[in-house]
């Protein structure tokens, strides 16, 4: 092989290696770009929440007592409020023993 011939296959290289490096380049801007990274967040959220929801789905099937008792907690936590309030109602009409009633006075 003679010099010219080596430059030559030199040069080719470097050619190759420049497309290469271009091409990468650009597949790298391509999967920075907002919309792409927007769509792949997208994609992994309902991948994971699906995911999550096939998960529930057997535990529940597993132990449905223990699922329905921890959704009964959690619903009477949520309503701790409004319940706590009809509770305070009860007591106190169930307390009072007068018959005045000022809700049906006449006078």
């Amino acid at each position: 092989m003679n010099l010219e011939t080596r430059y030559r296959q030199a040069c080719e290289r470097a050619d190759a290696a420049r497309g290469r490096l271009d091409l990468a380049a650009k597949e790298a801007k391509a999967r920075v770009a907002p919309a792409r990274l927007k769509q792949d967040v997208k994609d992994k959220a309902s991948n994971a929440m699906l995911n999550g929801m096939a998960n529930v789905a057997a535990q529940a099937q597993q132990r449905p007592v223990a699922i329905g008792a921890a959704a009964a907690a959690f619903g009477l936590f949520l309503a701790r409020r409004p319940l706590a309030a009809l509770f305070r109602r009860l007591y106190v009409r169930f307390q009072d023993t007068q018959t005045y009633n000022s809700e049906n006075d006449d006078g």
